[in-house]
């Protein structure tokens, strides 16, 4: 719940910081000189990659955990074995083992959603977040195609 919390007080500040950058982007551009146009259209494009990447983080947690609750509902999330310091951490050889079991069972059935997702949270655990990233986006798709079977 702290995660969520956290999650949108961030998104509202960078909300609020895109308009406040967008305001002064159009202040520019109303002012009409050459210079002061060329750099409001600069300023105004940083907004809208910010709320282009915003949006596509929020798309991406919000399935992430919608393929979580399923998961869940199936029974089929990945038991917590890890073993830990006694400051709560995790251990890093634990880790590297269970890894190696959700790894392999991604090799063994490399279009099942379900894998994929046991291994990105393997590969969190580990910390390696981009790899822990790249395969929930591979747990996404394969999720989206068995929703809409007939898609290549």
């Amino acid at each position: 719940m702290r995660a969520k919390i956290t999650y949108f007080v961030t998104a509202a500040v960078l909300v609020f910081y895109f308009a406040l950058v967008g305001s002064r982007g159009v202040l520019l551009i109303r002012h009409g000189t050459l210079l002061t146009v060329a750099f409001g259209v600069a300023v105004l494009i940083l907004p809208v990659i910010g709320i282009w990447f915003l949006w596509k983080n929020t798309q991406f947690v919000s399935r992430a955990n919608a393929l979580a609750a399923e998961l869940d509902a199936e029974g089929g999330l990945p038991v917590d074995e890890l073993v830990r310091t006694p400051s709560g951490r995790i251990d890093r050889d634990s880790a590297d083992a269970v890894f190696a079991r959700r790894r392999e069972e991604a090799e063994d059935a490399p279009d099942d959603w379900r894998c994929w997702f046991r291994l990105a949270v393997a590969y969190q655990d580990a910390r390696d977040t981009p790899r822990a990233r790249k395969a929930m986006q591979r747990a996404i798709a394969l999720h989206m195609k068995e929703a809409r079977p007939g898609t290549p």
